[in-house]
């Protein structure tokens, strides 16, 4: 059994795209889940894909991607659905659903629905984890420790360079925060065109000073390396570079928290649906999300884990007293709205 968990595990990725998905996919007694890589599906090895191969003998063919929603419309338009669980973020699932483009779930299949947090309950999704979009500083490099996202922003006091995602979700409001909005009422000013217009007005003033990053894991790195002296990230993806000792630090204050969520593309077989939703309902057993707490620094959504969690781990996590309490969650109703347009306006005034 170890020899089939390595070989899912570890051959997998390297066919994404390939005919052999198609393949692997037909049988029904193995599922295709797709995760973001790097620090969340090693953890995501460890408390959820050995146990589950262990203790069911379904094999799990474990492909990563960076969240490109396009690719499971294509899927979903032609029909040929190679994927069966996919992650997304908040802000895909609640376009995605709307959009139809993923199954909804059926919860009386899941039979913990009662221990999640009612976050975690979506007509097309399952929660999986809470996770927050912070800044970490290096320490090495800055002598005055940054408080709050305007000194973030303040090239003066803190010179260097600044990492950001190349994506308007979660910039947008943080300018907005740096420009004196209370973090309670950034979605509020947000949601007007005024609003939108000081959001980026406020980028122009950091947009010389930006290192864009897409993928997840490149914040840390470009952190680690000296590149930029700050960086947005997601507080996981920090996980390991300070379990190594390397000398960052994260800024808690105005952290905008989401949740992931598993789908499943609509037009998956009726075998795939129900093996693909004990799937999700095993990784958020309680077992499973306390082991998935101490491989990373990503909130349960099971309510018995989170009682149960060592105090130690807990303080770490994005849902602990201290760090939620200047935090806000993001509004996935508003990017649902206007996500399509601010991504086009973010891309045009990006490239400029």
């Amino acid at each position: 059994m170890k020899d089939k968990i390595a070989k899912y595990v570890k051959i997998a990725p390297l066919v994404v795209g390939s005919a052999l998905i198609v393949q692997m996919n037909a049988n029904a007694d193995e599922l295709t889940i797709i995760n973001y890589g790097g620090a969340n599906a090693e953890a995501q090895q460890k408390a959820f894909i050995r146990t589950y191969i262990e203790q069911t003998g379904i094999e799990l063919n474990i492909l990563e991607y960076s969240g490109e929603q396009a690719k499971v419309r294509a899927m979903v338009d032609t029909g040929r659905i190679t994927w069966d669980v996919v992650e997304v973020e908040s802000a895909d699932i609640a376009r995605g659903c709307d959009e139809g483009l993923y199954e909804e779930i059926d919860w009386s299949a899941i039979e913990n629905r009662d221990k999640l947090i009612p976050d975690a309950i979506k007509d097309c999704g399952v929660g999986i984890f809470v996770w927050s979009t912070v800044f970490a500083y290096n320490g090495d490099l800055v002598k005055e420790a940054p408080q709050n996202w305007a000194d973030f922003w303040d090239v003066e006091k803190i010179p260097g360079k600044r990492g950001m995602r190349k994506d308007p979700r979660n910039n947008l409001e943080f300018a907005l925060i740096a420009d004196g909005v209370d973090i309670n009422d950034v979605y509020e000013v947000l949601s007007t065109r005024e609003g939108q217009d000081r959001a980026f007005k406020k980028l122009d003033e950091l947009k010389d000073h930006i290192q864009w990053w897409d993928a997840g894991a490149q914040a840390p790195q470009f952190l680690v390396a000296g590149d930029v002296v700050m960086s947005t990230a997601f507080n996981g993806r920090l996980d390991t570079a300070i379990r190594e000792g390397k000398n960052i630090s994260i800024v808690w204050a105005g952290s905008i928290y989401a949740l992931d969520y598993w789908v499943m593309p609509r037009g998956i077989s009726e075998e795939k649906k129900k093996l693909a939703q004990e799937f999700m309902a095993f990784t958020v057993s309680k077992l499973s999300q306390i082991e998935y707490a101490k491989n990373i620094s990503y909130g349960p959504v099971n309510m018995d884990a989170i009682q149960e969690i060592d105090p130690k781990i807990k303080e770490n996590l994005p849902t602990s007293d201290e760090n939620i309490k200047d935090a806000t969650l993001q509004d996935v109703n508003f990017w649902a709205n206007h996500g399509e347009e601010l991504s086009q306006r973010f891309a045009v005034w990006a490239a400029r």
